[in-house]
């Protein structure tokens, strides 16, 4: 038992390390920045109308632009989304209507697909509804994109909670890519395995996006902002997670149902495949949970018990969070995460997997 515990010691005081290394290292975007490069914005939007104003108008309000466009991609709503975009837009944004989904393809790629093929822009900007940026956070991504010659950069939006799964599960998000992600080594790594992006708020390279295939190769990928990182970096490109808790604010779902609904659709997805989501969940339950139940038996334990909140209390301090909170709810998070990633698989087993009214496949 206790050289069980100091085994744990050393694994999750190492992840620890690197977590803090990474928190020190995370790149953000400059402030106040402005680009003359003509710059797409692009807005998927399916049934969003209770929630798409703030984010609309803070899109509309960017500054540091010289050339612009905004493109939102109306994806067969039937809550008057186009409508209220048009009232809120006027002139200032392009609405494309879309109808009916293609067989072999998922709603959110193909969204994104029909944007970027009517997009202008040298620099493709992917904006979810549910994200309120800063009136500089598009120019700064696009500076920073530019400045460190990247394909791509996926600036992680401070995450909003308001239920108790949300607060328990969003915060995990960032602390797991701060954890496990080496940042500046995935930066520029030539291994798509290391690359990762957040759709929420994800600046590309429009030339970059073309070498790739764009939204093409990932027609049927659930978890599609990953897969697109993928297919960037297998055509030659770079890119990685930045820091973008004070440009961007999401509260990606309203409330505990939305939270376990919306991951059963991709936590399957989100390592892989099946079997590696179940094998990361078990990482996750050894480092997070076993040094709780060991102290019980061997006070070597402990270093390793508060490894785990001590990494959450990093990353919330770097990100934006609750740092006091997030730590005390280290454990719980853990087991809350573990739920949803079985439900997930066992919903994609049983064929029961649907997002917004559509079955997935």
């Amino acid at each position: 038992m206790t050289a069980l515990a100091w085994a744990l010691d050393v694994v999750v005081i190492v992840l620890l390390v690197h977590t803090v290394i990474n928190a020190l290292v995370l790149r953000r975007p400059p402030r106040h920045a402005s680009t003359g490069e003509m710059v797409s914005i692009l807005m998927p939007m399916r049934d969003e109308a209770d929630r798409l104003e703030p984010s609309l108008r803070s899109v509309i309000a960017q500054r540091g632009l010289a050339r612009r466009e905004i493109l939102v991609y109306d994806d067969d709503s039937h809550d008057g989304t186009a409508a209220l975009v048009r009232r809120i837009g006027g002139d200032a944004v392009r609405v494309l209507v879309g109808g009916p989904l293609p067989a072999d393809w998922l709603g959110k790629p193909h969204a994104c697909r029909q944007l970027a093929g009517a997009a202008a822009g040298t620099v493709l900007v992917f904006v979810d509804a549910d994200v309120v940026l800063s009136p500089d956070a598009v120019a700064g991504a696009v500076s920073l994109l530019r400045d460190r010659e990247l394909a791509f950069v996926s600036p992680y939006p401070r995450q909003l909670a308001g239920s108790w799964l949300e607060r328990l599960v969003q915060p995990l998000l960032q602390w797991s890519w701060l954890t496990f992600l080496p940042l500046r080594i995935a930066e520029r790594s030539d291994r798509p395995a290391l690359a990762a992006a957040n759709g929420q708020f994800l600046v590309v390279d429009a030339a970059a996006y073309a070498r790739a295939g764009g939204h093409d190769v990932v027609r049927a990928e659930v978890v599609e902002d990953v897969a697109l990182a993928r297919a960037l970096v297998r055509a030659g490109g770079h890119g990685t997670f930045v820091d973008g808790h004070d440009i961007a604010a999401c509260r990606m779902y309203g409330d505990a149902r939305s939270v376990a609904e919306g991951y059963a659709k991709s936590l399957w997805r989100a390592f892989g495949s099946p079997p590696a989501a179940m094998s990361v969940t078990v990482l996750l339950a050894v480092v997070g949970i076993l040094p709780w139940v060991l102290v019980a038996f061997t006070p070597a334990a402990w270093p390793a018990a508060i490894g785990g909140p001590a990494g959450r209390l990093v990353t919330a301090a770097r990100t934006g969070s609750k740092p006091w909170i997030d730590a005390a709810l280290h454990p719980l998070s853990v087991v809350a995460f573990a739920c949803l990633v079985v439900r997930s698989v066992s919903r994609r087993r049983s064929g029961e997997l649907t997002w917004k009214s559509r079955p997935l496949p």
